[in-house]
């Protein structure tokens, strides 16, 4: 199992040197990947949590760190589809593709959030049809030399779009809906869970995932299923924790768990503890906190 760490992105301790310190250390001790996640924005009053508050831009912070790091691969869990054009993630993905040495992990998804919509002026309605035409185009717009398409939600003439991406990025479309899990399937590298993902059952969905992966002739032991592991380090033995919640003797044996339900990648990320990730945390608290955990849980 590929094991990997979430860099600071969210909240006050989310600073250029942290995100710099905790990727440089995760690659130092060996961990697979550092991941990023996109919040557009946060409207006013919501309730979604004070760990949306403030966010990075994932492809900024990733671009950061590809200069800064070597061997780690950078992901991100997950960019929305409907807020870019095709044409513009491609070139944004396949610079940060070059600029990294072929290091990047490009997790999808169709977003949730209204007013995220209308601040980019996307519909809210047929998401998933949308998917299903941007995926493709973004892989030919990587590939072919010369790309024209009419479809239902994007129009290309015929255009060049250089230079290409070193390697074509894997795409990891998220989702918890069957119908975006067999969309993962027929479309995808991979699939990732989302952070309110229920870990006991997540061999189910990886089920459906491979089914869908089969069924399209493609071969399902290929894949890859990401977990965002929303970790959070806390005394060991509570009544009723939730996987990845206590010591870190007991975040280990979780992990080890899903590895036993298919899981191929899990990557902590403390930035969705409120402790640590939202504004209101101390900053310095926060990065010790970070950093024993990083040490700790290495692969």
């Amino acid at each position: 199992m590929r094991i990997g760490f979430a860099v600071p992105v969210s909240g006050s301790w989310a600073t250029p040197g942290n995100m710099a310190r905790v990727a440089r250390r995760a690659e130092e001790l060996g961990y697979h990947e550092v991941w990023t996640f996109q919040r557009l924005l946060y409207p006013r009053g919501h309730a979604m949590g004070p760990v949306y508050r403030s966010v990075h831009d994932p492809v900024v912070t990733l671009a950061y760190l590809a200069g800064l790091t070597e061997r780690v691969r950078l992901g991100v869990a997950v960019l929305n589809i409907p807020f870019a054009s095709p044409a513009l993630l491609a070139k944004q993905l396949a610079s940060l593709q070059a600029v990294s040495g072929g290091r990047l992990d490009a997790g999808l998804g169709l977003g949730w959030l209204p007013e995220e919509f209308a601040a980019s002026g996307a519909s809210f309605e047929r998401r998933g049809r949308r998917g299903e035409e941007f995926v493709p185009l973004l892989r030919r717009l990587w590939t072919e030399e010369t790309v024209e398409h009419r479809g239902e939600f994007y129009d290309l003439p015929p255009v060049h779009q250089d230079p290409k991406p070193p390697l074509v990025p894997p795409i990891l479309l998220g989702g918890s809906a069957d119908v975006a899990l067999r969309r993962a399937g027929r479309l995808a590298e991979g699939w990732i869970s989302s952070s309110r993902e229920d870990l006991g059952g997540i061999n189910e969905k990886i089920y459906i995932v491979k089914e869908a992966a089969r069924a399209a002739g493609r071969d399902p032991e290929a894949l890859r299923f990401v977990t965002r592991g929303v970790t959070r380090v806390r005394a060991a033995g509570a009544a009723g924790r939730e996987a990845l919640t206590g010591s870190f003797e007991e975040i280990r044996a979780d992990v080890a768990a899903l590895g036993a339900r298919g899981v191929t990648d899990v990557f902590h990320d403390l930035n969705f503890d409120p402790e640590i990730g939202s504004p209101a945390a101390d900053p310095a608290a926060s990065m010790r906190r970070a950093e024993e955990a990083l040490e700790a849980l290495a692969p």
